[in-house]
């Protein structure tokens, strides 16, 4: 039955990925880009997952760093190569032909949970448990790639760095799939994520369940690490949660403006990387945090200059209650 309906939910999104083939086909008749060319459908399926990420990063990414918990990509990141280890593992050893993203998605998940629980339960600041977490992921990652007959030769690299040309069909649905879990969580329970995110204590007071908020907010965070790993690999992937949202909050006056500012400089980050990297022959994970990093800067200098031009003008986030 799960396999049912695994395969119903991969046919459902099947069409989507057959649009934006057609439209990008289109737009290279109109344009001529060799980037778009169709006779590089990796691209195709790389830019659709850039641009997921571009959305899905900062939308969760702008709750974290409000909350303080800007590293927890990085610990998540490490302990979803360990998920990405797992199914090279079983792949290698038992040939079950298991999607390494798949497992990656579950062990995130799980230490996502992990990290809470740990909080929980020892009092311990979020801090501890995200470096127990990460570094037993990461531990547990080097020590199963190490058992596998192939050892680091079995494109490893990949994951660690991310790489364009190997996003297949089926990873792009997959990442198809996540987006749309991703943004409409974050659509039925922004009010509550709000309240938690400005004011935990209050909110505890009010009745919300604070601590079964604070589990969606991670698991959501993992789901975004796994998805973002394809083309940002695991080293790199914790920017795009949280670049694009500090610089977003040098120009911004609300969390509203904050949130949709983040998500057109990481649009505008991962169209010129991706574009430099294949110019370039460069990797895309890498170009796209050093775009994302001078546009990070070019918005601390507008955002001095706005604060020279207007002094008395001052940010502040929205209410709750108007927001």
């Amino acid at each position: 039955m799960t396999l049912a309906f695994a395969g119903g939910v991969y046919e459902a999104f099947v069409p989507v990925l057959e649009l934006w083939y057609w439209l990008l086909t289109q737009l290279y008749h109109l344009t001529g880009l060799e980037l778009i060319s169709p006779e590089y459908t990796f691209m195709y399926r790389a830019i659709l997952v850039g641009l997921c990420v571009g959305v899905i990063a900062p939308l969760i990414g702008t709750f974290l760093v409000h909350r303080q918990l800007a590293l927890i990509g990085d610990a998540l990141a490490h302990t979803a190569f360990a998920g990405v280890a797992v199914g090279l593992f079983l792949n290698g050893v038992f040939e079950l032909g298991v999607s390494p993203y798949l497992t990656a998605v579950v062990v995130a998940v799980i230490a996502a949970l992990l990290i809470e629980l740990i909080s929980e339960a020892t009092d311990a600041y979020n801090d501890v448990s995200m470096a127990i977490v990460l570094s037993t992921g990461f531990a547990l990652g080097t020590v199963l790639i190490s058992l596998n007959a192939g050892g680091l030769a079995v494109g490893i690299n990949q994951y660690l760095f991310g790489n364009l040309s190997t996003v297949s069909a089926e990873n792009a649905v997959i990442m198809l799939g996540l987006f749309s879990v991703i943004v409409a969580t974050v659509a039925l329970t922004r009010n509550q994520l709000l309240y938690v995110t400005f004011d935990e204590t209050a909110a505890a007071v009010s009745g919300l369940p604070v601590a079964w908020y604070n589990r969606i907010m991670v698991m959501l965070t993992a789901l975004v690490v796994v998805g973002a790993m394809q083309i940002m690999g695991v080293i790199l992937v914790a920017a795009m949660l949280v670049v694009p949202v500090a610089g977003a909050t040098q120009v911004s006056r609300s969390f509203s403006e904050s949130l949709l500012v983040s998500i057109v400089l990481a649009e505008l980050a991962v169209v010129l990387g991706i574009g430099i990297s294949y110019y370039a022959g460069a990797t895309a994970g890498g170009v796209i945090v050093l775009v994302a990093v001078g546009i990070y800067v070019l918005s601390v200098l507008a955002g001095k200059v706005r604060q020279t031009a207007a002094p008395d003008e001052t940010r502040e986030l929205d209410s709750i209650s108007h927001d």
